[in-house]
């Protein structure tokens, strides 16, 4: 696949990593408006690092924007002119609908909004894909592109809001929970690189456990506790604590945002 990502930020670098890690490209352009930063991925066979998103585009057939939201109309503007029916256009920019996308672009283009998180970077994403009428004819092709990198799930627009809180912002819920476990571990007497793989590992295995059985969570839960035992003690201590209420009031509250982001850009 002739792949370019449009604006190689953090995003946009995770993805290229997972691409160039799972040989998953033909040809790969990553964009930059310094892109000296990323000179170092110039090395890569087929990978070419450009200011130059004009040059990117032309000599590509997936267009993945990774821009920041302000950002993406000017670029769609200065490259519309190059689309041909070839192109697929990948948006991964929060907040930003498909209908913005076609009031530039037009309608006759194929348009998916695509919303992975960082673990892309290690093949491990879970990436929610979306995609305006026409684009479902090429939607194979972007589950193709993530399945390489991670897990893919196909919603419908509506809820990419809520999808950006679960997934995208939800790695940076895990790794705050996995930081509280390697305090409590360190707390408990471990050091704090022992605490952190402790913590690590038995997250990564209690996922694994629910990916590979299909169990629910509290299936997995009655296994670990027993009457009087130190884990429903623990878990009930957390809870009068409110975990969970916490967990829930804080996937809320990001979901408020990004309809508060949203409603700005309009």
């Amino acid at each position: 696949m002739k792949i370019a990502i449009i604006g190689t930020g953090n995003l946009g670098l995770s993805i290229a990593k997972g691409l160039i890690t799972n040989n998953a490209i033909t040809s790969l352009y990553m964009t930059r408006r310094n892109p000296a930063g990323i000179e170092s991925y110039a090395e890569y066979k087929n990978v070419f690092v450009t200011s130059d998103n004009v040059e990117a585009v032309q000599k590509s057939d997936i267009l993945i924007f990774a821009v920041q939201p302000a950002q993406l109309a000017s670029i769609l503007h200065d490259i519309k002119n190059e689309l041909t029916d070839k192109h697929v256009i990948i948006s991964t920019i929060t907040g930003y609908q498909i209908s913005q996308i076609e009031d530039i672009v037009g309608t006759d283009q194929f348009i998916i909004r695509a919303m992975p998180n960082t673990a892309i970077a290690v093949g491990e994403s879970m990436t929610c894909l979306a995609s305006n009428e026409k684009g479902m004819k090429r939607i194979k092709i972007a589950e193709a592109i993530f399945n390489r990198l991670g897990n893919s799930l196909i919603i419908p627009e509506k809820q990419m809001q809520a999808a950006t809180v679960v997934c995208a912002s939800g790695i940076a819920f895990w790794m705050r929970l996995i930081r509280a476990t390697t305090q409590a571990a360190i707390q408990l007497g471990f050091d704090a690189k022992e605490a952190q793989e402790l913590a690590m590992h038995t997250c990564n295995g209690a996922s694994k456990l629910l990916i590979d059985s299909g169990n629910h969570p509290e299936e997995e839960i009655d296994r670990v506790t027993t009457p009087k035992g130190c884990t429903i003690e623990g878990l009930n201590e957390m809870e009068h604590k409110g975990l969970s209420s916490s967990l829930i009031q804080g996937m809320v509250a990001s979901f408020n945002k990004i309809n508060v982001i949203k409603t700005d850009q309009k």
